[in-house]
Formats: structure tokens, sequence, C-alpha cells
């Protein structure tokens, strides 16, 4: 298993000018290791789990990571994670520190599955990975979710991807 290493997102499959189409195979039902994996790391408040400023959020990080050229094309990730129901932690991965945001390291192993569900069916998709993981002979420590385009791309290609990240 390659340490760090992530399949690759094709941003010139992007018809609508934001997100780029989601093409689940390489992430589905995979293992990922990482090894001090570098994210600058975010947060957004949440209404018992729904998110209230998480554009808002997304653009301003987005910028400052543009900024200094942190973003790396063949290797992107953001990794969302609910602590409360009022907050949830959001990793973007990047290649170098961006001023204005706090880094972090991510290490670890990680089963993957997609889901291509509406947000309303969440805490159904959260039982049947627990299940998944747990019919694969492991227990899973902490749940990130990969959310794979925005709800207006979502809407548009007529998927809504989300890639479960078990730490294992």
């Amino acid at each position: 298993m390659i340490v760090n290493e992530l399949p690759i997102i094709d941003f010139s499959d992007n018809p609508t000018g934001c997100c780029p189409k989601f093409h689940p195979e390489p992430w589905d039902e995979k293992i990922f290791r990482f090894r001090d994996m570098l994210f600058a790391q975010t947060q957004t408040r949440s209404f018992l789990h729904m998110p209230l400023n998480i554009g808002k959020v997304m653009t301003q990080s987005q910028k400052l990571i543009d900024a200094v050229d942190g973003f790396d094309p063949n290797c992107y990730l953001i990794l969302s994670k609910d602590i409360s129901n009022w907050k949830t932690y959001h990793y973007f991965k990047v290649v170098k520190d961006i001023p204005g945001m706090e880094m972090t390291r991510l290490s670890g192993t990680y089963m993957t599955k997609v889901f291509d569900a509406s947000f309303k069916e969440f805490p159904k998709l959260i039982r049947n990975f627990e299940s998944y993981v747990e019919s694969n002979g492991a227990t899973m420590k902490e749940l990130l979710v990969f959310y794979t385009t925005c709800p207006k791309c979502a809407e548009t290609y007529q998927h809504n991807y989300m890639v479960f990240f078990g730490r294992i």
C-alpha cells in the first residue's frame, strides 16, 4: 500500500466551471494510508449538524490556499468531521503551510466507501458504513467525509457523491 497517495481528480472534466465531475470508482471500498499528510484546517458553525456558514468559510479558505499556491491538483481532498451538533472541522489537503490557517497533519489507515445520496439520508449512511467497516473485520475510530461537489454541482450532475473515510 502506497502512503499519502490519493486518486487524481480531473479538473478539466468540469462542465459547471465550479466542481469537477467526480468519478467514484478509484475511491470506493479502498484503503488509504496517511503519514503526516499536511492539511489546512478550518471550521464552520452548525445547527444540529446543518452547516450555517460553509459557503463563506470554504471560499475564504480556498482564497488563502490559492494565494500561496498551496493547492495540490494531483491530490485534491477536503475532509469534514462533525465534532458536535454545533461545529464541523474541515481539512484541506495542501502542499505547504497556509498563512492565516491552522495547520495539522493526519496519519492513519482509512477504509472508504462512496455513497450517492441526499444529506437527509446521512444517519442511515453512517450505519451502513459502520456495518461495512465491521464486516471487513475492522473497528472505526473516527469518521471523516469528503463531500465531492457543492450542492449546485451535485444537482447539475444529478449525483451527490460522498466518500466516507473511516480511520481504523
